[in-house]
């Protein structure tokens, strides 16, 4: 038996040839197009000498080159490795190493960095996207594409690994998850007939397509049903809202300190009514944010889902208005199971008292980690994937997130779980955002500290946010230092980085 994830443009661009996939600024790319494109470039690496199985690193924005790189690479039977055009060539160099790729095509914004790793290792090929000649000693992609030839899909095994997908990073070195073609296909399948994503849909694709929010539920999930894509290479509220309103888009993802941006862009008199619903993912989303958004956007249906990198994206979801509950991350989705266990492994019943980590078994966990059999066999126990996330579940089966284990902050012998003390300080009028981390404290053990960041044009001080805690927190959940800060810094992916906070 063989199955290529390829397979789901190659059927859209049969069926619908002149459907539009892609809209990248004032360019629009048909699935026939992308499709053609894509085959070119599978020929093309075929020629280099690539074979089956071999890793192509892929350093690129959301521009149509990735979507190229992306299906070529899987149609010519290789394995991509997505990683942030943010690398430094330090960090470029590590996971070419590590995933042992062949060939890197990166991006002119990102070049020097790539080309820099590339001579430290040796023997690895750099080609660039760019909108000029190509640096001495590099390949320019567009030559890649020249060619009439179309390689046809190569057959590969449904658990052959098709994308493998590094960590952050924040526990240590990087890991790359192996996920399978059959894995990823049948993430974007259930997950868009849960969502009900419709050929007419247009999603703003702002969310980085090298991370498997953006890999799996935006572009697979768009492929898949046959919708549209506007690329957005980079987030900028007031662009996204310009796009939403000019390509008439029907769905927007993002991480919730998006959602906030967008909250605080100016919306007068734009026509963004097209917007029919917005799914958050990648961390926890505060209810005050999702009762604005709603508000500012009417019309429009915030729906929470969770899922890893691990987990080729979605484990759990809220569908629709219908079956949601704000605050929680929704159901398993079909064929995936979720727990909620003890230190002993144990399934705990439901309750919000029932607070234990969440595991999860199903058609979506990962093989394993590459090159990682110890890491593999501690993440994955008697076929249960250990998240690392605490959360419980209710009596309908919905679960709700309550915070990281690593995040736990345990101040005088009381757990003290960020997202609810983070939850209280965004119900101020004041603030914009917020982050709660431990620190380090002889007395208690560690100390809640909160960092704020104020919207524009409102004055607070922290002894207001002092106040607004106090009344309506335990004393032992209270911070004891709120910082009030211009900024909080993030990601690529644009999630609050709690661990450059605590150091």
């Amino acid at each position: 038996m063989s199955f290529n994830l390829a397979l789901i443009l190659r059927e859209q661009a049969a069926r619908n040839p002149d459907r539009l996939l892609l809209h990248s600024g004032a360019d629009s790319w048909s699935y026939r197009a992308v499709d053609t494109a894509s085959g070119r470039l599978a020929a093309a690496l075929r020629r280099l000498g690539l074979r089956p199985g071999d890793r192509i690193a892929v350093q690129l924005p959301n521009v149509p080159e990735f979507v190229i790189a992306y299906f070529g690479a899987l149609r010519a039977g290789l394995v991509m490795v997505p990683l942030s055009p943010q690398l430094t060539a330090h960090e470029l160099r590590y996971h070419l190493i590590d995933s042992q790729a062949r060939l890197i095509i990166t991006h002119e914004l990102s070049v020097e960095q790539a080309s820099e790793a590339a001579r430290d290792i040796g023997d690895v090929p750099v080609h660039v996207v760019a909108s000029d000649a190509a640096p001495d000693g590099v390949a320019h992609f567009d030559d890649l594409l020249t060619g009439d030839d179309e390689s046809d899909l190569h057959p590969t095994a449904p658990e052959d690994t098709a994308v493998l997908l590094y960590s952050s990073g924040t526990t240590g070195k990087p890991k790359g998850a192996e996920l399978t073609h059959f894995q990823l296909f049948m993430n974007c399948t259930v997950a868009g007939e849960l969502f009900g994503i419709r050929p007419d849909d247009v999603s703003v694709a702002v969310l980085p397509l090298f991370h498997v929010f953006g890999l799996s539920m935006v572009l697979n999930l768009a492929v898949r049903y046959g919708a549209g894509l506007a690329l957005v290479p980079r987030f900028q509220p007031d662009e996204v809202l310009d796009i939403i309103e000019r390509l008439r888009c029907t769905v927007f993802w993002g991480v919730p300190t998006m959602y906030v941006a967008l909250l605080r862009a100016d919306a007068a008199g734009r026509n963004l009514s097209s917007l029919r619903a917005a799914v958050s993912g990648g961390a926890a989303i505060p209810g005050e944010v999702i009762r604005q958004f709603e508000e500012k956007f009417s019309g429009a249906i915030v729906l929470e889902g969770y899922g890893l990198s691990e987990t080729a994206s979605v484990a759990t979801f809220n569908v629709s208005a219908e079956q949601r509950k704000v605050l929680s991350i929704g159901r398993a989705i079909w064929g995936v199971e979720v727990r909620i266990v003890g230190p002993d492994g144990a399934e705990l019943p439901p309750g919000p008292r029932q607070v234990g980590e969440i595991v999860i078994r199903g058609h979506n966990v990962m093989k394993g980690y590459h090159n990682r059999p110890e890491e593999t066999a501690r993440a994955i126990r008697d076929g249960w994937f250990h998240t690392g996330d605490l959360g419980y579940r209710d009596e309908e089966g919905y679960f709700f997130i309550v915070d990281r284990l690593k995040d736990l902050i345990i101040r005088g012998g009381y757990n003290v779980y960020p997202r609810e003390v983070e939850e209280v300080l965004y119900e101020h009028p004041a603030v914009a955002e917020a982050a709660v981390v431990g620190r380090p404290d002889a007395r208690l053990g560690e100390e809640v500290t909160a960092h704020v960041v104020l919207r524009p044009g409102v004055t607070a001080d922290s002894r207001d946010l002092h106040v607004h805690c106090r009344e309506r927190l335990a004393g032992y959940k209270n911070p004891r230092e709120i910082h009030i800060v211009a900024a909080l810094p993030k990601g690529p992916t644009g999630k609050i980085l709690k661990r450059a906070l605590r150091q």
